[in-house]
């Protein structure tokens, strides 16, 4: 059986190979390129390291297989279960700016980090990376040629390999984890990597100060961070002497820790969020996978005026899908009632409220997290500027709101 090897893959799309150097050594490549690499010779088997998928499995408790918690063992047996005896290639790689950089960052990013780069992963779980060899290739048509290594790799692989795998529909090296087409390797792993840190949320005040030009109510999808995925009741406001401001000391901004700021959702937002990813992931992503490939049988992609449109279209879709991927894992459900014990508003509350200067016209809102905040939809945000003035207050009371177009009183007719 011929084994297909790095230069080879190079050499199959038309690009004359540079190199060899052994991995962690410098490459000297310092512009744009792609690079491929490889472990001869080819092991019948992964040699995958218990030992670092232990310490990868105690550093990330929230990493998953199938959706259930993952052990060591299980996920080395998931990345074996993906190994190609025939190849000796590990992983293709590219940078439009310098290979040599792409490559020093690889190396130095920790198993489970996202920085500097999570590419290729997999690779610090086998041992005798040190043995791993690494070829490159100069060009300027950075994704074109990355695009016919992975096209050109899955034709060389046997049909016998193919159907070992335990996802053979998507054919890649085995530590690419998706195509220059946005195709995914089905390894069902999820919460491999650390969560993004989120910056501190500021405390609310009660009256509150609008831009000129924001609408009352909007905001944006807030940074996250994990927080478990559990259920709990939304918080109560402080209320009574507790809720007097105390002077603090200043700190400054090196001095002030982080805090992680939770996601809060309903159960209609979590589930418009599943239907959303639903569409994007089945019915949306297929099709503009399947426009880029039509577009890459017209010819030279540079000139090809469909190819990057879908690749525009791709880069946005997969944006948003990660989006609500860290929403749906992060969130928080609102298990609280419409409004608390006492009367006051919380989260999940749908309040009526009335100008003061316009009595009978009535707005209903429902007050919900940043992260599905509609209002449009009648749905605001707690961190809003009307949402912050009604968080704890009771039905009758009057708040004040600043607004572009001067303070605003609105009486609150009813809370559910």
């Amino acid at each position: 059986m011929t084994v297909l090897d790095a230069p080879g893959l190079l050499r199959a799309v038309g690009l004359l190979a540079d190199g060899p150097v052994v991995w962690g050594r410098p490459v000297r490549a310092r512009g744009s390129g792609v690079f491929v690499v490889e472990l001869a010779p080819a092991p019948a088997t992964a040699p995958i390291e218990l030992t670092r998928i232990g310490k990868w499995v105690e550093r990330l408790p929230g990493l998953r297989i199938d959706g259930r918690p993952a052990t060591s063992r299980a996920v080395a047996a998931r990345l074996a279960a993906f190994w190609i005896p025939s190849t000796t290639v590990l992983y293709v790689g590219s940078s439009t700016g310098s290979v040599a950089a792409r490559v020093a960052a690889i190396d130095r990013t920790i198993l489970g980090d996202r920085r500097p780069h999570a590419g290729g992963h997999w690779l610090k779980t086998i041992a005798g990376l040190e043995r791993a060899r690494l070829w490159w290739a100069a060009t300027d048509a950075v994704e074109e040629y990355e695009d016919a290594l992975f096209g050109a790799f899955a034709e060389a692989v046997p049909a016998v390999d193919r159907e070992r795998l335990h996802d053979p529909s998507t054919v890649m090296p085995w530590a690419n984890l998706r195509t220059t087409g946005g195709e995914r390797k089905g390894h069902g792993l999820s919460g491999y990597l650390v969560a993004e840190d989120a910056a501190a949320a500021p405390p609310p005040p009660r009256v509150v100060d609008v831009p000129p030009g924001a609408a009352e109510g909007a905001t944006g999808l807030p940074p996250s961070r994990a927080a478990g995925g559990t259920t709990r009741r939304a918080p109560r406001p402080v209320t009574g002497a507790a809720a007097t401001p105390r002077r603090r000391p200043t700190r400054t901004p090196s001095q002030t820790p982080a805090r992680p700021e939770p996601v809060y959702l309903s159960a209609g937002g979590i589930e418009r969020l599943r239907a959303e990813h639903r569409d994007l992931t089945e019915v949306r992503r297929p099709e503009v996978i399947g426009r880029i490939k039509a577009a890459k049988e017209l010819g030279d992609l540079k000139e090809n005026a469909d190819y990057t449109a879908a690749r525009e279209e791709q880069s946005f879709l997969e944006g948003r899908i990660a989006t609500i991927e860290t929403l749906l894992r992060d969130a928080t459900l609102i298990e609280a009632p419409g409004a608390a014990a006492d009367g006051r508003i919380d989260l999940g509350s749908r309040v009526s409220v009335e100008e003061a200067s316009a009595p009978g016209d009535v707005t209903v809102y429902e007050l919900v997290g940043t992260a599905e905040a509609d209002p449009g939809a009648g749905r605001i945000s707690n961190a809003s500027p009307v949402g912050r003035a009604l968080v704890g207050r009771r039905v009758g009371e009057t708040v004040a709101v600043r607004t572009p177009r001067g303070e605003v009183e609105y009486r609150i007719v009813a809370v559910e």
